[in-house]
Formats: structure tokens, sequence, C-alpha cells
């Protein structure tokens, strides 16, 4: 393949059929909407340069992630690396953040889907970052529609008409949010592309598509593009995307650094090396995101042997708790440092139509959320739903007047290894125990049937919600089974097989009570899952990843 790509066709009937791929590429899915635009001759050759220079180096970070868990398992703590002092200490900056992306007080975040993408850039935040990761289930027709949409979106001619008749239309450009996109995590793979008999790894797939769609329309506007990147571990995974992003901008004849990423700092490792990862990405990072659900999975998955380390039900594990106020303070101090932006975390509440107290005791917990974050120091936050981003907003414009606050340098922050390990204090109640099992099984049946964004108890629902329920149910049966001391809820029950056996059971006929859920039809196969990887011996690595296979 030569070192540039040539123009993206215009049409789909001038981008051809699929037979016309790239020696090497085999698409293993029905032909949806769109598939001839997006997947043209051009396009496909790009991804399959990416996987031939990439993919090794994908997997040896992969296994690197293996090896950090076995780690862990025979009881070692994670710590900063010794190797990387130097990063640590040394006086560097990130390169100038672009004018677009100096003001993000409020972020929305959600699916691809044509009628979010319109609504998000209509809604009035400062960016909309457009997910095909936790928030998108990753059928074939999904990606595909996604990036069609997103590609319009771009263009500015996107619209779509829903089956009542109302029609979506996006506003002027100047009164849009700035689009960010967010690829799918090292650790998945798209089972239905094959380079050279070998699945193509999502991330490539994801981002590689839409940079070659969009990335020269949206430089030529100053838009960038702008990523966000998920599910890292170490430095070295954000070298390997700095690799693909050099390589990507050389393809398409851009600049280097053309590309602009913010990085979500969502696994406990990572959390260990904030300044080296500023540091692998330093020509194009513009910030660090605080992605706290994930965190909170990642520190039950590292610690799932270390019984001493287990946490209480997920409601009782908020922001105020020692090891996760440490790790929001520690990025607020590290970003500044460096010139970067330190953003806060997701707002997930929906409003509450038909109860207009629960709804303000929603909105109050939003507002006391927003104004821990700011005076904390953070330079924007992310919210769910619209309805959410004039009560951040608000909160912000209170208190950070101008466009971030990366003079607040948090120089009292000394937050040690044994600050972002603390365990926790709390307990696991009944209602606990089973609002877990509830709520995986009722996401997962909805990611089964297409729906990666699920509103569940007032809540938008990711698929980081359902990691850190399955997660927590597998650690506290296994340790509870395999200990002298079984683990009890607050009322004095076993936390046991029996207990979680009963729950499933009784599950069918709770939902059924509740109306017409999403993905109703595939609670049955989400019970079985859940069953199954929850018994199983060892705690398996990302829920996704085998509900993929039944996709």
């Amino acid at each position: 393949m030569t070192d540039s790509i040539q123009r993206q066709p215009e049409t789909d009937s001038e981008a051809g059929e699929l037979d016309l791929a790239p020696a090497g590429i085999r698409v293993q899915a029905e032909p949806v909407p769109a598939q001839a635009a997006i997947l043209s001759t051009d396009a496909l050759a790009l991804l399959a340069d990416l996987h031939r220079h990439f993919e090794a180096t994908r997997q040896a970070c992969l296994a690197g992630r293996r090896a950090r868990q076995a780690r862990f398992d025979s009881k070692q703590l994670p710590d900063f690396r010794a190797d990387t002092a130097a990063i640590r200490a040394g006086d560097w900056r990130v390169a100038p953040i672009p004018a677009a992306l100096r003001d993000r007080r409020v972020e929305i975040t959600g699916p691809t889907d044509p009628k979010m993408v319109i609504n998000a850039l209509n809604s009035g935040a400062n960016c909309f970052m457009a997910d095909f990761e936790d928030s998108t289930s990753p059928t074939w027709a999904n990606l595909i529609a996604g990036q069609q949409a997103l590609r319009e979106a771009v263009a500015g001619t996107l619209s779509f008409t829903s089956e009542q008749g109302k029609r979506y239309a996006l506003k002027p450009e100047a009164e849009r949010a700035v689009l960010m996109v967010r690829p799918r995590g090292w650790h998945l793979a798209e089972k239905h592309m094959l380079v050279d008999g070998v699945p193509i790894s999502a991330s490539l797939f994801d981002l590689g598509l839409f940079a070659f769609h969009n990335a020269r329309a949206l430089h030529g506007k100053d838009r960038g593009p702008y990523f966000y990147l998920p599910k890292m571990e170490c430095m070295e995974e954000a070298a390997l995307w700095e690799s693909v992003l050099t390589r990507i901008e050389t393809l398409l004849g851009l600049p280097t650094g053309t590309m602009k990423v913010t990085v979500l700092i969502e696994t406990l490792p990572a959390a260990l090396e904030m300044d080296e990862i500023l540091h692998a990405l330093r020509g194009r990072i513009t910030g660090l995101n605080c992605g706290r659900w994930d965190y909170i999975f990642s520190y039950i998955k590292k610690f799932r042997k270390h019984r001493e380390r287990i946490l209480p039900e997920r409601g009782q594990v908020g922001m105020t708790q020692p090891f996760l106020k440490a790790y929001s303070e520690l990025l607020i101090r590290t970003c500044h440092r460096r010139g970067a932006h330190a953003m806060g975390g997701m707002a997930a509440q929906i409003p509450i139509s038909g109860d207009p107290a629960a709804n303000e005791a929603a909105l109050a917990r939003v507002r006391a959320d927003k104004l821990r974050e700011v005076t904390a120091g953070h330079d924007g936050t992310w919210v769910a739903h619209p309805a959410l981003i004039p009560v951040a907003k608000e909160i912000f414009d209170a208190h950070m007047p101008g466009p971030n606050q990366q003079h607040v340098l948090r120089d009292d922050v000394q937050a040690s290894r044994d600050d972002l390990i603390c365990p926790s204090l709390g307990t696991i109640t009944r209602k606990g125990f089973e609002n877990n099992v509830e709520v995986c099984v009722r996401y997962l049946a909805a990611w089964l049937d297409g729906n990666g964004c699920v509103p569940i108890h007032h809540l938008m629902e990711d698929a980081a919600t359902a990691e850190i329920a399955r997660a927590q149910l597998w650690q506290w049966l296994h340790a509870s089974a395999s200990g002298t001391d079984p683990l009890h809820l607050d009322d004095g029950t076993p936390v046991d097989f029996v207990l979680f056996d009963r729950a499933l059971l009784g599950l069918p006929s709770q939902l059924a009570g509740q109306g017409a859920l999403p993905g109703a039809a595939r609670i049955p196969e989400a019970i079985a899952l859940l069953e199954e990887l929850t018994h199983g011996e060892i705690l398996a690595p990302f829920l996704t990843v085998p509900a993929y296979q039944k996709l």
C-alpha cells in the first residue's frame, strides 16, 4: 500500500461493491444500508494497513494486561512505576489545546444513532462524545449506521424522521456541540471483518473508518478530528494509539498532531500512570477524564482475589470514598501541571415525569456532584441527558467563570499508592444485591437486542454499570464461598449461590410486572449468561466479550 489514501467516494454507487475489497480483507456480515459507501475500497485499504502495522503490538499489550492481572491475583499490589520516575518528575507540558476544546464545561455522551446524534449536537452542550463503545451494542447494522450518521453530521446533512412523522435536523454549525468520537477499546475485536484471516481490532475499525471519512473535512474546519480513547491500562497502550494516529495522519496527508485525543482514566493501572500516558501522547492529548464507573469495575477486577479490598454495594461507592477522592484529585493535579484538561464524571440521571419530588431529589444529587467536581478543580463534566445540561452548566458557570481552571494546580494533593487502593467501608443490603442482578440482566438483554444505552430506574445505563454489577456479584459470591468467614448481607443472610440463584429464579416474574422493557425477549438469554459467568471459577475480564458472540 502506498503512503497516501485516495479521495473517498462521493456516492454509494461510486464506492463499488465489497468484492472490490483489497486482497486479504473479508467481510462476514449480511449487507446493511450504507455499507458500500462506508466500506469503500480505499477505506478498507486503510483498515488493512492499520491491522498489518499494529495487530502484533496490540496483542503484546493485551498479553501485558494478562500478566499484570496474574501479579495482582498473586496478591502483588499495583504501584507507580520505578522505570518511569523521570517522566513523573520532569518539567514538561502537552501541546497547546485547540480553540474548539478550550471550554468543555459540559459534555453530553450517547450512542451514534441519527436521532441521538442530532439531539446531542443541538443540545447546547459544549461537546458531544459519540460513543461506539459502552453505549453502543456493536451489531453490524449499528456500527455501519453510526459511521454513516456521523459522516452526514460532519457534512451538515444529517436528518431523521421518526415513525410518528417528527423530523429532526441539525442546527447551524455555529450552534452545534463540538463532535468527539469514542472507539471501542483495545481488548475488543470486530468479528465481522477479517484481515488476512484475523478479526481486525475494533478500535482500529471504529477510529479508522471515522477518520477516513471525516478527518480532512474536520481539519478544514479546525474541528479536529477529536477522539476519546477508552480502557487503556498503561503508557505502552497510549504509545500504540500515538503510532496509530500518526500513521493515519500520514496516510490521509494530514499534519502530525492534527487528531487530538482525551484519555479516559478508567482502570486502576492507568491511574498510576497518568503522567506517563500524557507524555506518550503529549503532541496531541488535550485532557484526561474520570471514567468513574469503569474505574470502580477495574478496582473490583484487579482486586478480585483480595478479600480485604471487597467493595460494598455499588450504591455506596460514591466519589467521597477515599480511593475515588484520591483518584479524582490526583487526575486534576496531574492534568493541570501538564497543561491538560481534567474532565469530571457522568451524571446518568434522566427526568422523572409525574413525580416532581423524586425528580427534584435526583437533580439535587446532580447539583451536589457537579459542585464537588468544579470546586475540586475539574474543567468540565459529563451528562447523559439534555435536561441535565443547564443544571451542570449553572454550577460550572457560577464557580468557573473562565473557559477552564488549569490555574488550579492542586499542589496540596499528595495521593499515594495506598490512597489510591484504600479499602472502602460499607455494607451489602438485600436490595443492593438484588439490584445488581436485575440491572445486569436488564442491561444485557437490551444489549443483546441491539440497544447499548438503556434507561433503568431513572438512570441512563451503559455497559459500565452492568460490568460493576456482575463483577461485584462474582467477587462477593466467590470470596464468601472460599473463605472461612463467609460474607453476609446487613440483615445476616449469607451471601451464597443459593441467594444468587433464588434472585435469578424470581427475576422473570418481577420484570413481567414492570411493563414493556427494552430487549424483553432476550431476558432468558441474559439470565443464562449472567448465571454462567457468575458461577465460573474465573472472573471474565469483560462481559461484552462473551456477549458479543451472541449478537
